[in-house]
């Protein structure tokens, strides 16, 4: 069952940053909202070369693929992220926003092992950082007016992905904390799931504020 569900997880992810890399040079954009995109590739490095000196095992081989394939997401934020911002921020400015950004996420990722331990800090963070993707790509779907850069595969993989290891850490692990933060992700997620679904068949409707305006 450990297997199954690490598998289970690790698949549904990769999709997500497979269609996220696609979506973001299609529609040149970039797929994740970048304060989780920075504690992802912060996440992964960080224990997929802890993984590296320790037992290698199937979870730290999963860390090290999303942690490279983050990396091309990473590209696609700098390469055309600056779109999205409004005509006063600078490239130089925009560049060095993405830098701090990404630097603080790496800053977090080791407090959280400096305080938790690498097992709890690991759990702890991803959970959270979970949340916050949850929560944030309603934010995208509501600021950009628009799908772009948005997919109801990236959505349902999204989820899956994190109710694997809800159930895995959580349930059979029996520890409440990352049970109810992973219950959360999946009531987001499942609003954001619902709210694509939506927006596909009245795409009018998310640009209308902006047409009267």
């Amino acid at each position: 069952m450990q297997l199954f569900l690490t598998i289970v997880s690790g698949l549904a992810w990769t999709i997500v940053y497979i269609e996220s890399i696609r979506l973001g040079f299609k529609h040149k954009t970039y797929a994740m909202p970048v304060a989780v995109l920075g504690l992802n590739i912060a996440w992964e490095t960080i224990y997929g070369i802890h993984g590296l000196s320790e037992s290698i095992d199937a979870q730290t081989i999963i860390n090290l693929l999303w942690a490279a394939a983050d990396v091309v997401i990473v590209y696609t934020f700098f390469r055309f992220g600056r779109s999205e911002l409004p005509k006063f921020v600078t490239r130089p400015l925009f560049i060095g926003w993405g830098v701090v950004i990404f630097g603080t996420a790496y800053a977090v990722q080791a407090l959280f092992i400096a305080e938790f331990g690498w097992m709890d800090g690991a759990r702890y963070s991803a959970f959270l950082q979970n949340l916050l993707m949850s929560g944030l790509f309603i934010a995208m779907l509501v600021v950009r007016r628009s799908t772009r850069g948005q997919s109801l595969v990236i959505a349902v993989a999204k989820w899956l992905g994190t109710l694997a290891p809800t159930i895995l850490i959580g349930v059979l692990g029996n520890l409440p904390f990352i049970i109810g933060i992973g219950l959360l992700c999946s009531v987001f997620d499942l609003i954001y799931i619902g709210m694509l679904w939506w927006a596909k068949r009245n795409p009018a409707a998310l640009s209308a504020d902006l047409a009267r305006a």
